[in-house]
């Protein structure tokens, strides 16, 4: 622990490690104005300590070496770690921070300062979550240095009392972590969610963590041989390459079973077998990785169905891999994932990508600034940090027009989400879909890889609950948009007795001066009227254009050829009411139908039992709201 250690001596020895590793990217210049900045933050901080009771600067000081070493930053990022904390905890300003060390540095800082203000816009936590997004239009690094500070004080958390661990923890998981994997930095992500599952659940986290183990003693040998044969397969075919197993770690398990539903033992995928192989030309990277898959392929079996291409069709956050499973001798799927280098190399630091990947990188970088600025142009329009971490939270999968266009989109989008994403228009006019040439709802979830057409049409009513089923923040804001113009009903309907307009109703307020109306008979509204005759009031329940009311009805007839047409002709052509459902089963030639519909109106209803009455063979037709 570091209170156990000589704090001075220590301080020396990582300040030390920061400086050799920047030595080889950073001009002399640069060297010494990070020297300075650590000097200046340790006489800044001199006399803070820690909850551990370290020093206040062992923290900036682990900072700066997560920006250097893990991230790979560069020199000004590196001075802004060591004084990312000076103006919010010290007397030094923003100001003197600009005059020393440069408006870049400066910057930075301001970012990731949180703002003492006399009001917040939506809260201190959520603003200053606001104010370092805002910095994405222009540079990445204050939402990394953020990272490495959030690290750092997860991996220090034992120190907090328990509401402060639940405090970070569940900001790191709701915000932090999912970030983290958006910007393409694979090993923090992992990092974070893991201590924020510890923290947060300390006893499932444990025993996750002796599964694994005892998943490790008792495949781990089968999981080895495996990993032999793959190596001596690649040794023959003379490829340089390096491979090592890879045990998921105890958060991947814990989502993944409350993903699935399937308890510990009977989950899939829990470990999987990385080949990360050289190769200086990035046109030639693809062509290696097929041939150490027609190499391994040519041997061993291959699942169907079990290769996904991320090389040719990268995640958003720029992952790139080929993965495929094969079977080993023990009947057992094996999951191995195929990469170079370099595309080893991005998936741990993402955004801070080599030159040859910056294209892609601020593709999907401009991608990411271009999502949160229009969730925030709409922040009135629904929960800013909500859209911001549902997006978040959300990988990638990448679905396709019947041209061949390929669109980019949250997993578990709907064909809606699909719909607004090529444009506002068509998802406003979707009426249903195509999902690889089957006719499906556009609430249908997509999946990687599928042909998506959508159909318009005028008369779909978006349900309410479409709002909690999209992913996308401009579906959820277009239907939310959509369902506001929609005359809403004045007052609650009692869910026993079901009225509807030209029903004899009574009205009775609640002490929330909430409305509900009863039909007259009702057996709820004759007992209120007698406990709580001060609560009636007199309505005004008349049809309002636009508003249905649902209607089931059963008819009784006796079978005969096109009955069924008929009635359903009664219903929809000369009725112009819409089906909700309708269920038939015939006994003996006796048909009963059940058939649900939306009426504005008791004269409606009425007219509708009296037009399918009329129909030859009907013998009953009873209303089974009544």
């Amino acid at each position: 622990m570091e209170k156990n250690l000589n704090y001075e001596t220590q301080a020396a020895q990582i300040a030390d490690e920061v400086f050799a590793t920047m030595a080889t990217r950073v001009t002399p210049g640069d060297m010494a104005r990070m020297r300075d900045a650590y000097e200046f933050a340790s006489r800044a901080h001199e006399g803070q300590v820690r909850k551990s009771g370290a020093p206040y600067i062992m923290h900036p000081l682990r900072v700066a070496l997560i920006v250097a070493r893990e991230m790979m930053l560069d020199a000004d990022s590196v001075i802004a770690a060591f004084l990312h904390d000076v103006v919010e905890d010290t007397p030094v300003t923003i100001d003197e921070i600009g005059d020393r060390y440069g408006d870049d540095v400066k910057s930075i800082v301001r970012a990731v300062t949180k703002q003492n203000k006399d009001k917040y816009e939506m809260s201190k936590q959520l603003d200053n979550f606001r104010q370092m997004l805002d910095t994405l239009h222009q540079d990445t690094r204050p939402l990394l240095v953020k990272l490495a500070d959030r690290l750092h004080n997860m991996r220090t958390l034992d120190s907090m009392p328990p509401h402060k661990q639940m405090k970070i923890a569940g900001e790191t998981d709701y915000f932090y972590a999912p970030l983290a994997n958006r910007l393409g930095l694979y090993n923090i992500k992992i990092e974070l969610e893991n201590l924020g599952l510890r923290y947060r659940c300390p006893n499932e986290y444990g025993e996750l963590e002796e599964a694994i183990k005892t998943y490790r003693e008792i495949h781990g040998v089968r999981i080895n041989a495996f990993a032999r044969k793959v190596e001596s397969l690649l040794d023959g075919a003379a490829i340089p390459a390096r491979l090592h197993v890879e045990y998921r770690k105890p958060y991947s398990l814990w989502r993944k079973m409350r993903r699935t539903h399937e308890d510990l033992n009977h989950l899939p995928d829990r470990h999987y077998i990385d080949i990360v192989y050289p190769c200086d030309d990035v046109r030639q990277e693809k062509k290696v990785a097929l041939h150490i898959y027609s190499v391994l392929s040519s041997v061993l079996r291959e699942k169907p169905h079990s290769i996904i291409n991320y090389i040719d069709d990268p995640k958003e956050n720029g992952y790139q891999s080929f993965h495929v499973q094969f079977m080993f001798e023990s009947g057992c799927w094996e999951e191995v994932h195929i990469q170079s280098e370099r595309m080893a190399r991005n998936s741990q630091i993402g955004c801070v990508a080599q030159e040859e990947d910056k294209g892609k990188v601020m593709k999907w970088i401009e991608g990411f600034a271009r999502e949160l600025r229009d969730i925030e142009s709409h922040m009135q329009e629904g929960n800013f940090i909500e859209d911001v971490a549902a997006w978040l939270y959300n990988d990638d999968i990448t679905v396709f027009t019947p041209t061949g266009m390929s669109i980019t989109l949250p997993k578990r989008a709907t064909a809606l989400d699909f719909a607004y994403k090529i444009h506002s228009e068509i998802g406003e006019k979707a009426r249903y879909a195509y999902v690889n040439d089957r006719l499906a709802s556009v609430m249908t979830e997509l999946h990687r890889g599928d042909v998506v057409e959508i159909k318009s049409g005028e008369g779909l009513k978006p349900d309410p609950s479409w709002v909690d089923r999209v992913v996308t923040s401009t579906a959820r804001r277009f239907l939310k948009r959509h369902l506001a113009k929609q005359e809403q009903p004045r007052y609650n309907r009692c869910p026993l007795c079901h009225p509807i307009p030209g029903d004899e109703v009574a009205g009775f307020k609640d002490a929330e001066d909430v409305i509900t109306l009863h039909k007259r008979n009702c057996p709820q509204a004759i007992s209120l009227a007698t406990q709580h005759g001060d609560s009636i009031v007199d309505v005004d329940f008349e049809p309002s254009p636009g508003i249905l009311y649902p209607a089931t009805i059963r008819v009784i007839a006796v079978d005969r050829y096109r009955l069924l047409s008929d009635m359903i002709d009664c219903i929809t052509n000369q009725l112009h009411l819409s089906m909700d459902k309708l269920t038939i089963t015939t006994t003996d030639c006796i048909v009963e139908c059940t058939v649900s519909f939306g009426v504005s109106s008791l004269a409606d209803l009425k007219h509708a039992l009296e037009m399918l009455q009329a129909i030859e063979g009907i013998d009953e037709v009873k209303n089974l709201n009544a």
